[in-house]
């Protein structure tokens, strides 16, 4: 491709995205393709000679854009968002167009110090204190192993590394039910097992760890010969948005000298509002913390703050320094490389930059504070429905229902979810609550309005109301 195809192509792609995002709202939120209907229109074997451009976007147009579930639509309420505010999707065209691999301070110093800045804006935006350093991982399940590495290497007195599991006590990792399931596999990952992961009961409509039973473990399994290493600690659950106590979950960790990792994937983004940071008093005591900027914040994916309380630590863990990789006559710069498990990195910074200039924490902040409105308006108008229970009370914007149909309410309320996706005019998604199913609906697409929370009202009704009839 020469100079002027791809200005050409470049504008032709910046073009569609633009036509593409205005006209979400009339397309369905999900793919309503049959599994297998995608690959059956691609080539069984790689084409000997290159096509055409305007060939290879025409079959973009007609294969796979029909076969993508639209997580930028403002009725996207399904699992969490995965936000790319406009200003964002800008500043990856030109990340993309430079394509620097940002692993190294002199592999490109902008990149480097951007970082440092930006994850300090927004260290102050969520209120952490002085003291705590950030890095961009890819998510939120990178900086959790990351930590739980931290955990291991800490327990074993830095010895895990070099001599490995096997030399070593066994160790134990303590959380909730509650957690993402990434915790259990930092768990496998970093070698602990599974059966080291020992899960502490929930208490409270927080759904809260126990933390007289946390306690009771830790001095239970020191008796037994464990080396308990760390907590896992969560504020928003994905399931249900549990908020573990984290002041008291510090107070015994600390006291045991165990290390304390704080996942706030999602609900960490909504901390720049000073109202809801209640919802994780005591996180200036964790030694780790993260949320996803690309889930709640706008950020495109793939974009997650990890703060660290001490820096070194996590160096010590995961730095690896062969000469090649070594800045000889730079002293005390950062190479972000050495703070996670990837070696390679993209310039993940610029798109926070952007979105926080252009938006300010005063949009931003609008955003969140509207989204969770919605929701508990949308909350109460299903719970003055006769036939809605709420399951699970709004935490921020996230909470959970059923609809009371007859016969086998799980099935029931399964049936009823797949009827409202298969609809196309929104997404949600279903759990499940102390074992029984519920509907999850969560408002946090950075394009929603107002009215697409009525829309939810609406669909959720008129859908369960045409099955009771077909009943």
């Amino acid at each position: 491709m020469d100079e002027t195809s791809f200005a050409d192509w470049s504008k032709r792609a910046a073009e569609w995205g633009a036509a593409y995002r205005s006209s979400l709202r009339e397309r369905p939120v999900r793919a309503k393709t049959a599994p297998g209907e995608i690959a059956a229109q691609i080539a069984n074997a790689p084409p000997e000679r290159g096509e055409s451009m305007e060939a290879i976007f025409a079959d973009f147009e007609r294969i796979i854009v029909p076969g993508m579930t639209h997580w930028q639509h403002p009725r996207f309420f399904a699992y969490f968002p995965a936000n790319a505010a406009p200003v964002s999707v800008i500043a990856e065209y030109l990340v993309t167009a430079m394509a620097a691999q940002c692993m190294l301070w002199q592999t490109s110093p902008a990149a480097t110090e951007l970082e440092t800045k930006v994850l300090d804006w927004l260290r102050q935006a969520i209120g952490l204190p002085e003291g705590f350093a950030g890095v961009i991982q890819d998510s939120a399940s990178s900086s959790t192993l990351s930590a739980v590495l931290v955990m291991r290497e800490r327990a074993l007195a830095w010895k895990g590394n070099k001599a490995g599991l096997c030399a070593n006590p066994r160790l134990r990792v303590y959380s909730s039910d509650q957690v993402h399931t990434s915790i259990d596999r930092a768990i496998w990952v970093s070698g602990i097992g599974e059966d080291n992961l020992v899960r502490i009961p929930v208490k409270g409509e927080k759904r809260s760890m126990d933390c007289a039973a946390l306690e009771a473990a830790i001095i239970r399994d020191k008796e037994a010969g464990y080396v308990p290493a760390g907590v896992i600690a969560c504020t928003g659950g994905t399931s249900t948005g549990a908020c573990d106590d984290i002041a008291e979950v510090v107070r015994v960790a600390h006291a045991h000298g165990l290390y304390v990792h704080v996942d706030a994937a999602w609900a960490g983004a909504a901390m720049i509002c000073e109202e809801f940071r209640s919802l994780w008093a005591g996180v200036d005591q964790a030694d780790s913390v993260v949320f996803n900027p690309h889930k709640w914040l706008g950020a495109q994916f793939d974009c997650s703050a990890h703060f660290v309380r001490s820096p070194d630590d996590l160096v010590r863990t995961l730095a690896i320094k062969p000469e090649y990789l070594k800045t000889h006559g730079r002293d005390g710069i950062i190479n972000y490389s050495e703070w996670t498990v990837p070696l390679g990195r993209r310039f993940r910074a610029l798109k926070l930059w952007f979105l926080l200039r252009f938006h300010g924490l005063e949009g931003l902040k609008a955003m969140i504070r509207n989204h969770v409105a919605w929701a508990q308006k949308l909350a109460e108008r299903l719970r003055r429905q006769d036939d809605f229970e709420i399951v699970i009370d709004p935490v921020l914007s996230l909470f959970s229902f059923r609809h009371l149909g007859a016969g086998d309410l799980d099935a029931h309320n399964l049936a009823l979810i797949d009827a409202i996706n298969d609809d196309g005019r929104i997404y949600l998604t279903q759990t499940r609550v102390d074992g029984r199913i519920a509907i999850r609906f969560q408002a946090g697409q950075f394009d929603m309005a107002e009215e697409d929370a009525d829309t939810a009202f609406e669909v959720i009704t008129e859908i369960a109301k045409s099955l009771d009839r077909v009943a």
